[in-house]
């Protein structure tokens, strides 16, 4: 009983941890991920719902649908009359000979890129919790206006938004060059933008039309792996070159020609700090890269001013993305390509992914045409910078930190460490703690030591922000404290 008692004490903590504008459902769900991922193992038996329900306060019924969530993701098992169980997978290595003998549902079966893929971390199946980056502010997001738009758009004579579209939606592509005018300073023309389902598939469109397997593309380090992953699931060789704010990139030792070169934007991602155009500049020119794709991930308030691309140019393409802006599960985005390109590229869409997902075209459409998107973004950018300045009061001063991004506006903060210590180790014990984070050494190429943590602010405010921000630097210190004394002992004289 003492131990259910502990698990259940864990889970309502999880449980307080989230956004009350998230509901019940979402956020017991969240909370039991949390727990589930951080402190169950495979094999404990959760409390009962009645308990579970009698300490939370939840109906029976909004504990139910959470839990079936679950099971459905393969976290939970359930059976009758025997309680409902973590069946989180074992992490045990596998032996070569053990591997070779999965069956071709395993991973074995899978291809050399598909396997180079998994094998590089990046995505985590924990897309919640305080810090947790590359997560803007869901809680706050005005949800009613989005869900009466729908019912503006789906009226009788729209049935063509049931259709195929042919790149993209019209009014869409006129409301995103509008907002790339007042928002980038970027003038080009409705038929220069294509609708994507977000960054990763404008990245792979991008790959697909303008790089063959075997081309090298060259990318920054710290670098982000979405785009990474993409890359090498194409089939591409990648490279990647340190850049740092103070001194830029440092020499590039290869001699292999570089066809695409790919950067963060204005605002680098992870390190959150501005890049800058020279910089850029000057390591294509060096590296005389075919085409330059430029991910305008961090949607920072600064006009877009460090951006490269140029809508007039024959060899740059903008990526841009609205599940930064608005809300991830949203799944659109843009590309911004030269006018001799735009064609093909929206003939290859159509031959190899087909387009759909008009009606929420439509809704997102009219949701700039009517000002909420610019409205939504000046909102938000100011809260994102207080929350920002909060983070950064807190944890500038703690022991082994070399920098701590300035705050900016943007949705994360990267806390860069000193190099001996293992943030990948580091971020485990955050999350035992039930705080989310992701360290910068995954994130960076082979030749780059760098550690640090990659801190995101949408999913925490106001008070919940200053008690969880308090919480990581009591951990924080306690942690770095101790990697600190056991590096002294290391490097101690015999």
């Amino acid at each position: 009983m003492a131990t259910q008692d502990a698990r259940l004490s864990a889970l309502w903590a999880a449980y307080q941890r989230q956004p009350e504008s998230l509901g019940k459902q979402v956020r017991v769900e969240q909370a039991l991920r949390g727990v589930i991922h951080s402190h169950w193992p495979g094999g404990v038996r959760l409390p009962s719902q009645r308990r579970i329900c009698a300490r939370l306060g939840l109906a029976r019924g909004t504990l139910v649908k959470a839990l079936q969530r679950l099971i459905d993701e393969g976290l939970l098992v359930t059976g009758q009359g025997s309680g409902t169980w973590v069946c989180r997978p074992c992490q045990a290595p596998v032996t070569p000979l053990a591997e070779a003998a999965l069956s071709p549902s395993g991973e074995a079966a899978l291809s050399a890129r598909a396997r180079a893929v998994l094998a590089s971390p990046g995505a985590s199946s924990i897309q919640s919790g305080a810090f947790m980056p590359g997560i803007p502010d869901i809680a706050h997001f005005p949800m009613r206006k989005w869900r009466s738009l729908y019912a503006s758009v789906t009226v009788p004579q729209n049935t063509l938004l049931l259709s195929y579209s042919t790149g993209g939606y019209g009014p869409l592509k006129r409301a995103i060059r509008d907002f790339l005018q007042r928002w980038r300073g970027i003038r080009c023309d409705t038929d220069q933008i294509i609708i994507t389902e977000g960054a990763h598939h404008g990245i792979e469109l991008c790959t697909l039309a303008l790089a063959d397997a075997g081309h090298r593309v060259l990318l920054d380090s710290p670098c982000y792996w979405g785009a990474r992953n993409v890359f090498m699931a194409a089939g591409l060789e990648v490279e990647t070159l340190a850049w740092h704010p103070e001194s830029g990139y440092v020499p590039r030792t290869a001699s292999q020609p570089v066809h695409l070169a790919y950067f963060t934007g204005s605002h680098h991602y992870p390190l959150g700090v501005p890049t800058r155009t020279a910089d850029k500049r000057a390591l294509c020119r060096e590296v005389g890269a075919s085409f330059v794709i430029e991910d305008d991930y961090e949607f920072a308030d600064d006009g877009g001013s460090d951006l490269l691309f140029d809508p007039q140019g024959s060899a740059g393409v903008l990526v841009g993305t609205f599940s930064k802006l608005l809300f991830p599960g949203l799944r659109l985005g843009y590309l911004v390509v030269p006018r001799g390109l735009a064609d093909p590229l929206n003939r290859l869409r159509s031959e190899v992914f087909r387009e759909g997902r008009m009606m929420d075209q439509a809704v997102l459409a009219q949701f700039i045409d009517d000002g909420d998107l610019d409205a939504w973004n000046r909102r938000i950018r100011r809260d994102y910078l207080a929350r920002q300045q909060v983070l950064h009061d807190r944890l500038y001063d703690l022991p082994g930190v070399r920098r701590l991004s300035a705050p900016s506006g943007t949705i994360s903060l990267c806390l860069e460490l000193d190099p001996e210590i293992d943030d990948v180790a580091l971020t485990q014990r955050l999350l035992e703690a039930q705080l989310v984070v992701r360290p910068l050494s995954l994130a960076c190429g082979r030749d780059d030591p760098r550690r640090g943590l990659v801190m995101g602010i949408g999913m925490v405010s106001g008070d919940g922000l200053r008690h969880e921000a308090d919480r990581l630097r009591r951990a924080l210190k306690r942690h770095l404290k101790a990697s600190r004394r056991r590096g002294a002992r290391h490097a101690a004289p015999r």
